[in-house]
Order: structure tokens, then sequence, then C-alpha cells
């Protein structure tokens, strides 16, 4: 005989399978926040999650930047208001710290 179920799960809700890996919803954040994510950690703003401690690498952040650059060139006139406004500000932010860090900009 089958299991009841509960009405308010879903089919496979409640089986006895392993719980998966929590994807974040796709929108245009979770396509930035990796980049973003990165370039902070090889600035050395934040600790770096799988190896734990600081990798330092300006150079590679810089890149990391570079690429965010091409994407809202890329996708200008395409972004809704919230997300232009997203990528304009981890812009700002990261160019900022790149910059102190680099030793362009004294603060």
């Amino acid at each position: 005989m089958d299991e009841e179920r509960d009405p308010k799960k879903g089919p496979d809700e409640g089986a006895d399978e392993e719980p998966r890996e929590f994807l974040p919803p796709l929108d245009f954040a979770s396509v930035v926040f990796p980049f973003y994510s990165q370039a902070l950690i090889k600035l050395g703003l934040m600790e770096d999650p799988i190896k734990g401690g600081g990798d330092i690498d300006v150079d590679f952040a810089k890149r990391l930047i570079d690429i965010l650059d091409l994407l809202k060139e890329r996708t200008k006139g395409n972004l809704e208001a919230k997300e232009s406004d997203f990528l304009e500000s981890c812009l700002i932010q990261l160019k900022m710290h790149y910059m102190q860090k680099a030793d362009i900009l004294k603060v």
C-alpha cells in the first residue's frame, strides 16, 4: 500500500532522499555575485570559504572587475533599474577597494 503524503508537500518532499544542495533563485544578481565575492576574496576583504584565510591577488581582482565592467557595457539598456543599480554598486565598491589595495588611492 502507498504511503500517505502530506498534501502541502510536493511529490518528492518527505521522501527518504539526501537533502538537495540549496540553489539560490536564478536572477541577475546570481550572475554578478560570484564575480563580486571572488574579487573581494582576491582583494583580501573576505576570507576564502574553501581555503580559509586570504589569498590576495590584486591583478586577478582587477580581471574580475573588468569582467563586471564588460557585463555592464554589454547589458546596457537591457537591465531593470534595480539590476543596473546592483551592478553599479558592486563595481563602485570593488573599484574603490582595488585602488586602495593597488596603492592608487591614498585614503
